[in-house]
């Protein structure tokens, strides 16, 4: 006896219904890749390139190299756009054809028609994952590194001015909990890729203020893990704020973290880092004490994390509009996605500009788009199954 289409034939094998729906999905996906990333391309690097060729004399073969070196950005914002309109488009045309009624006269409930676009969701959900963490990056990088060469103002891969480091260490408190005590205050005026000029080191290893150093200049002793410094002198403080000590020197080696280094060799904007990377460099700013930058680098990892997910939320809603017992053409499928993409962005962006301003936490920031896109999704398959 033959099996009802949306029955598998297996414990893991897709139903016929399933496989059929699937490969509906895959060439109107792959579509939308095409036609999405061609429009972001074009509006977000390929105008700002012909300018720069045309006004700045960067020549052709490099501009279309740091074309191509965008793509990937583009093509990883297209996969949550064209899980939409895959979705919508794909259940639309069974609704006008009037495939969607044969299935449900059989008993198939609209749950179980949307699962198909679901499944389809979070494999594009985990491939968009991948390929932000393993592509994109690298590819921004060398797209920026090779524009700057081009337009010859390269910039150099590190922080040139006020390196600020603070290093704090876990006390414990009376009533049992911890706290983070200042340890150390770091700070230098200039860093040439090499040396750091002009240091200030305010030690607060023991109880108050107990130590100064301040020198001309310090290097990174990669050999002995240590900074050597030139031309400066230590003040020791007595416990009554007085000089104790003042000891001027020519060479000093001095036992510090290498962290300022590593702060200030850090060159690469956010576009530019995978989640790893970015949580390494969170872990600096927070003990550098720019508060700012550390909020606005939680929500742009909250972010990283989201974002892939959108494909569930787009696939999920474009599946359950589509279901609608309404003739909807392909350009009218296009027109709708657009419109729900704009918004969702839009929402986006408020959420992400209210993180940076601390009134949504990071999590918040990064994630209630999705939150409340998945509720509306619910809600209209609620009601399309009634």
């Amino acid at each position: 006896m033959p099996s009802a289409p949306y029955q598998s034939e297996g414990p893991f094998r897709l139903s016929i219904m399933d496989r059929y729906i699937i490969t509906e999905l895959i060439p109107v996906f792959l579509f939308g890749v095409a036609a999405f990333s061609s429009i972001g391309v074009a509006i977000g690097a390929l105008f700002d390139l012909v300018r720069k060729v045309t006004e700045s004399g960067v020549p052709v073969s490099l501009a279309v190299q740091i074309l191509l070196l965008k793509m990937p950005e583009f093509i990883g914002y297209s996969f949550p756009m064209s899980t939409l309109l895959a979705a919508l488009m794909t259940y639309s045309r069974f609704s006008s054809d009037s495939e969607l009624v044969a299935l449900r006269s059989c008993g198939i409930s609209v749950y179980r028609l949307v699962v198909p676009a679901v499944m389809v969701s979070f494999l594009v959900t985990g491939m968009t994952f991948a390929f932000n963490e393993v592509v994109v990056p690298g590819a921004n990088y060398q797209a920026s590194v090779t524009l700057e060469r081009a337009l010859k103002q390269e910039k150099p891969d590190f922080q040139e001015k006020n390196i600020l480091y603070q290093d704090f260490r876990e006390i414990k408190l009376a009533d049992g909990g911890s706290a983070q005590e200042l340890d150390r205050l770091f700070f230098a005026q200039e860093f040439d890729g090499q040396r750091m000029k002009n240091l200030s080191i305010l030690d607060y290893s023991q109880k108050g203020l107990n130590q100064i150093v301040v020198a001309e200049s310090a290097t990174w002793n990669f050999a002995k893990n240590t900074w050597d410094f030139s031309n400066g002198t230590i003040y020791i403080i007595a416990p009554d704020g007085s000089y104790r000590n003042i000891i001027r020197f020519e060479k000093q080696e001095l036992q510090l973290p290498r962290a300022p280094l590593d702060l200030a060799t850090r060159g690469r904007d956010y576009g530019e880092m995978n989640i790893a990377d970015s949580q390494s460099y969170l872990a600096l700013l927070r003990q550098s004490g720019d508060l700012q930058k550390v909020r606005k680098l939680e929500v742009v990892i909250q972010k990283k994390y989201a974002l892939p997910f959108v494909c569930v939320v787009f696939g999920l809603i474009g599946s359950v509009l589509g279901t609608r017992p309404q003739r909807t053409s392909r350009a009218k499928g296009f027109g709708l996605s657009i419109l729900i993409i704009f918004g969702y962005y839009l929402f986006g962006v408020i959420c992400e500009a209210l993180g940076y301003t601390g009134l949504f936490n990071p999590f918040m920031a990064g994630w209630f788009p999705n939150m409340l896109g998945l509720s509306v999704g619910i809600l209209l398959l609620s009601r399309a199954s009634r």
